[in-house]
């Protein structure tokens, strides 16, 4: 094996409605990535008990997330999409990477200090060791790239570092058994099993704020509608929640550097370029000097064309729940011969007994 063969890997939690943000910042890259890369999307079921144990609907979350990625063009015949808990290869390479990983490293996250708030002790231990899931996540299949939004970027460079120990650690045992890519590490050439996975991140709309406030990242936990539009919306209320965005007084400006200090017009603009598929410059050449009253109608008229018909066909797909269930479980099929064959390397690497 002389290299590592690209493979892109990435998922979303079933935990409440998708909104654009999911879209801009990770739906829509998945399906531009699938056109020359190999793909593995995955609906990380298992990440969202970390945020709520006790569901009543997580099926249906599930089947939701399915439907929003088939609804935006991802193809699950040329690709693999599945639900996390399906492959309990994740849960298996999870442990060893606890093991691997370092509770200082845990403990750095900012994500589980934010969600954890002043009250860390009382924090659930999948709250702490979720960077570790998702490292096996990616790992399991020696994914090259992760498309991921900037808020997941320092669990990426966990997965680097758990990646890197773990080549470190076994590198002899690696060579010994012919099962890895040689790799220089500084002056050192080490023979690592995984990949040191590259995160896929940026664009013009890499991260969507709320529509109430440019200040807080758009979310579905917000308790105003108002904040986000919803994958689901028709398009009377996509125009309607547009039309009362926050903004300010002024004029939208020529230039990017306008923009600095006002959020709420950076935020704007920015979702017209993610949708309009352009920069936020060639946005500002077209609008600049204009007053919201003219841009919002436009970027309206633009969301809805882009977004009403991914409801309207998320809305049919989960009308045929069989059908998002039969992907499911052939994506989980197709998915866990790979994750297996990645495990059997592993527990030989580590020398766990097997058949």
């Amino acid at each position: 094996m002389s290299a590592f063969k690209e493979l892109v890997f990435s998922g979303v939690q079933p935990t409440g409605n998708l909104h654009l943000g999911n879209y801009l910042g990770a739906i829509k890259k998945f399906v531009a990535l699938q056109e020359n890369n190999d793909c593995i999307y995955c609906v990380v079921d298992l990440h969202s008990l970390t945020a709520q144990l006790v569901h009543e609907d997580l099926k249906d979350q599930t089947r939701a997330i399915t439907a929003a990625f088939l609804a935006s063009g991802i193809d699950p015949r040329k690709h693999i999409v599945f639900n996390q808990s399906r492959v309990m290869q994740h849960a298996e390479l999870a442990w060893i990477f606890n093991c691997v990983a370092r509770i200082g490293w845990m403990n750095r996250m900012t994500q589980f200090k934010d969600k954890a708030g002043k009250d860390r002790e009382n924090a659930s231990l999948g709250l702490l060791a979720y960077p570790s899931l998702m490292a096996a996540d990616i790992l399991v299949y020696r994914a090259t790239h992760v498309p991921v939004g900037e808020d997941q970027k320092q669990h990426l460079e966990l997965t680097r570092d758990i990646a890197q120990k773990f080549n470190n650690d076994f590198s002899d045992r690696i060579r010994e058994l012919g099962l890895g890519v040689a790799m220089n590490v500084g002056d050192e050439t080490v023979h690592g099993f995984f990949p040191i996975t590259e995160p896929v991140i940026g664009g013009p709309a890499a991260r969507i704020m709320s529509l109430r406030d440019g200040s807080k990242k758009m979310s579905k936990s917000d308790p105003s509608d108002l904040s986000r539009i919803n994958l689901t919306d028709d398009a009377d209320t996509i125009s309607k929640k547009i039309k009362k965005a926050k903004t300010d007084p002024d004029a939208l400006p020529s230039e990017l550097d306008g923009l600095a200090k006002r959020p709420e017009a950076e935020n704007l603009v920015g979702i017209y370029a993610g949708l309009a598929e352009t920069s936020k410059e060639a946005v500002l050449r077209e609008f600049g000097g204009q007053q919201f009253s003219a841009f919002k109608p436009a970027l309206a008229d633009l969301a809805v064309e882009k977004l009403a018909p991914i409801a309207d066909e998320m809305r049919r797909i989960m009308a045929d729940t069989t059908h998002v269930d039969n992907v499911l479980k052939d994506g989980g099929q197709r998915a866990g011969a790979l994750a297996e064959q990645t495990m059997r390397s592993v527990r030989d690497i580590i020398g766990l007994l097997q058949d």
